[in-house]
């Protein structure tokens, strides 16, 4: 399933006890349609306060449904600020998490002086102007395969390698979009690199020092780590996408 969401309300993706989660709402719903326990894998399970537009998430299922109707019916039982936009068979073997050989994260930056009411769930308020370019410059070693401890959570050391195949950032009037694919992300490793990269554009680091933090392979050498309400999941690709 393609599924999208307003993190503001959500506490996370994965299913926690007592408090509302993502995971917790697409699984009560379709547990209820399907009438059977269900539990869902996600493609990214996404922090509290962050958005999706194009998460996946799989789930095995043995009910009998016209499932080309899921979709709607998902859709007329699911909250406000969670929906699903389609709905597919798969193979067996199929994971959200596991087949998925790239995802791409938006994250979105209100650059004015005075802060919106419409963009604050949605977008960074940085009141400071930034240089886009600068910020672009400072993007540019972080393209290729890398240790990204530096930019992953105290402690989110194992494993720390990931190949980033891309990073583009575009300003829209206000707005400054960060674009990042990779073939996956460490705790917090996207909110790292946009408060890193901000801290370039507002001249408060120098954008030619991005390839140390890189090499210091230390949480402390890196920027601040950005709030969540500006982060977007936005696509996963798998393969024959």
């Amino acid at each position: 399933m393609a599924v999208e969401y307003d993190g503001t309300d959500f506490a996370g993706f994965q299913r926690q006890p007592a408090v509302r989660t993502v995971g917790g709402v697409l699984e009560g719903a379709l547990t209820d349609l399907l009438r059977e326990p269900i539990t869902v894998t996600a493609a990214g399970r996404t922090d509290g306060g962050v958005h999706a537009s194009g998460q996946v998430i799989s789930f095995t299922t043995h009910a009998d449904f016209p499932f080309a109707r899921l979709a709607i019916a998902a859709n007329a039982v699911l909250p406000a600020d969670c929906s699903v936009r389609d709905a597919v068979i798969e193979d067996d073997e199929f994971s959200a998490r596991f087949s998925a050989l790239e995802r791409t994260y938006v994250y979105v930056v209100y650059n004015a002086p005075q802060r919106s009411a419409l963009a604050a769930r949605y977008a960074h308020h940085v009141a400071r102007p930034l240089d886009v370019e600068a910020m672009r410059a400072a993007a540019a070693p972080l393209v290729g395969e890398h240790d990204f401890r530096s930019f992953a959570a105290a402690g989110d050391a194992a494993g720390s390698v990931r190949v980033v195949r891309a990073v583009t950032i575009q300003p829209h009037g206000g707005l400054i979009a960060i674009e990042i694919s990779a073939d996956g992300f460490l705790h917090h490793m996207v909110r790292t690199i946009v408060g890193t990269l901000v801290e370039c554009g507002a001249e408060r680091r120098d954008a030619r020092g991005v390839a140390a933090v890189l090499a210091a392979k230390n949480r402390a050498a890196a920027g601040t780590t950005a709030p969540a309400r500006g982060l977007c999941l936005a696509g996963v690709r798998y393969a024959g996408g």
